[in-house]
C-alpha cells in the first residue's frame, strides 16, 4: 500500500505532537527543519525522539522525520536523536545531487546498525526543490533501495531563483515550477519511487485542494503533501480509488491470468494489452498488499 496524505507535524510542538496521530494521515513527518527557529533545533529533536520513542509498536500513521539539509550542522544531530525511535522514514529536504541521497544511506546504515535495527529498514523520501535539485533530479536513479518517494517543492525553489513569488496572478506555478513538479513525477515512475504532489498552502480552500488532488491522481502521482489537518480528509478521498475502479482493476486482472498468457484480451467491448494490465495492478497495489 502507498501513503495517500503526508501530514507536516512541527517538531517543536507539544500540542500539535500531541495531536497528530489523530488527524488520520497516512505518514505524519515530524519536522525538525522549516517550522523550527534555529534556537529550538535542539529541543525539537529531543522531543520527536522522546515522541517516537513513546509511539514504538503502536499502529497508526507511519512516522517520518524531516532532518535539516545536509549543508547545515544538524543532519547528524537530528539523525542521532531520532533513530533510536525506529522511524519508518527520513524526509531529506534540500538535495542537490543523487549523493546527497547516497550520503544519508550511508548514515542510516551506520545508525541502525549502532540501534540494533534491520539494515535497510528505514527509508527515504526526497524533492526537488532547488534549480540544482532539479537538474540532477535524474541523478537520485539507483543511488540507494532505501529510496521509496519523490516530491516537490515550490517555495524553497522561489527563495533559490530570486524570485517574488512562485505563482502568476491566477494563481497558477510558474513553468519553472510545473517543470520541477513534473521531473519528480517522471523521476518517481522511472526510478519506481511514489510521486507525491507537493503542498495546497490555501488550507481553507478546500475545493481548490480537491480540483488539484484529483488532477495529480488522474497525472500519476498517488499522494499529496498537507500542511493543515483539515486537508488530510480531502486527500485521502481523492488519492482513493472507487469501488467501480477497484472492482474494473481486480477484472482486468482475472481476465488476463484466464488468458493463457495472451498479450491483448477483450473486456467489456474494448481491447486491452499488457499496459492495461499494468495499470490496473498498480492501482490494486494502492489498496491492497496481495498484488
Amino acid at each position: 500500500m502507498v501513503n495517500r496524505s503526508w501530514m507536516f507535524i512541527p517538531g517543536d510542538s507539544d500540542k500539535k505532537l500531541g495531536k497528530a496521530l489523530s488527524v488520520g494521515a497516512d505518514a505524519l513527518i515530524l519536522d525538525l527543519e522549516d517550522s523550527v527557529a534555529e534556537g529550538s533545533k535542539a529541543d525539537a529533536r529531543a522531543r520527536v525522539g522522546e515522541y517516537l520513542a513513546a509511539q514504538s509498536g503502536a499502529s497508526g500513521s507511519e512516522l517520518w522525520v524531516r532532518v535539516n539539509a545536509l549543508d547545515t550542522p544538524h543532519t547528524l544531530a537530528d539523525l542521532v536523536a531520532v533513530m533510536p525511535g525506529a522511524p519508518a522514514g527520513i524526509f531529506l529536504p534540500k538535495p542537490s545531487h543523487g549523493n546527497d541521497v547516497r550520503r544519508l544511506d550511508h548514515y542510516l546504515c551506520a545508525l541502525e546498525q549502532q540501534n540494533s535495527l534491520t539494515k535497510g529498514s528505514t527509508r527515504i523520501m526526497s524533492l526537488a526543490e532547488s534549480a540544482l535539485g532539479m537538474i540532477n533530479l535524474g541523478s537520485f536513479l539507483g543511488v540507494s533501495e532505501r529510496l521509496s518517494a519523490i516530491t516537490w517543492g515550490a517555495e524553497d525553489m522561489a527563495t533559490d531563483l530570486g524570485a517574488t513569488t512562485n505563482t502568476d496572478g491566477s494563481g497558477k506555478h510558474f513553468l519553472v515550477h510545473q517543470l520541477s513538479r513534473t521531473s519528480a513525477l517522471a523521476v518517481g515512475a522511472a526510478g519506481n519511487f511514489q510521486p507525491v504532489d507537493g503542498v495546497y498552502l490555501d488550507f481553507r480552500d478546500e475545493s481548490g485542494l480537491r480540483q488539484e488532488s484529483v488532477c495529480a491522481r488522474r497525472e500519476g502521482f498517488s499522494g499529496k503533501m498537507a500542511i493543515h489537518p483539515a486537508q488530510v480528509a480531502v486527500i485521502n478521498e481523492c488519492f482513493t480509488p472507487s469501488e467501480d475502479e477497484i472492482a474494473h482493476a481486480r477484472r482486468v486482472v482475472q481476465a488476463f491470468a484466464d488468458s493463457d498468457g495472451a498479450g491483448t484480451i477483450g473486456l467489456d467491448g474494448k481491447m486491452l494489452d499488457i499496459p492495461h494490465l499494468k495499470q490496473a495492478k498498480r492501482l490494486l497495489l494502492t489498496v491492497e498488499r496481495d498484488f
